[in-house]
């Protein structure tokens, strides 16, 4: 199956679904080439970027579930 190279962006505003999030992504880590987390403490928020290497389902399904946790954002560009 046909992979793409894509980003997720993760918005965290709620702290208690930061080990949801770590769940999901330990699902997928085979799929995972790297991630980065900042807290940005004066906002409240925390910014995780994840970058994968994967069919477009799976990447799709990694953003989606994270999408649907209360107080998380998840947006995904994709290569060509």
């Amino acid at each position: 199956m046909e992979t793409r190279v894509a980003v997720v962006a993760i918005i965290v505003e709620n702290r208690e679904s930061a080990s949801e999030i770590n769940n999901i992504l330990h699902d997928y880590a085979n799929c995972i080439i790297g991630r980065m987390g900042l807290p940005y403490r004066e906002k409240k928020v925390s910014i995780i970027s994840v970058v994968m290497d994967a069919p477009h389902d799976t990447i799709s399904a990694l953003s989606g579930k994270i999408g649907r946790l209360s107080g998380v954002i998840a947006k995904t560009i994709y290569s060509k």
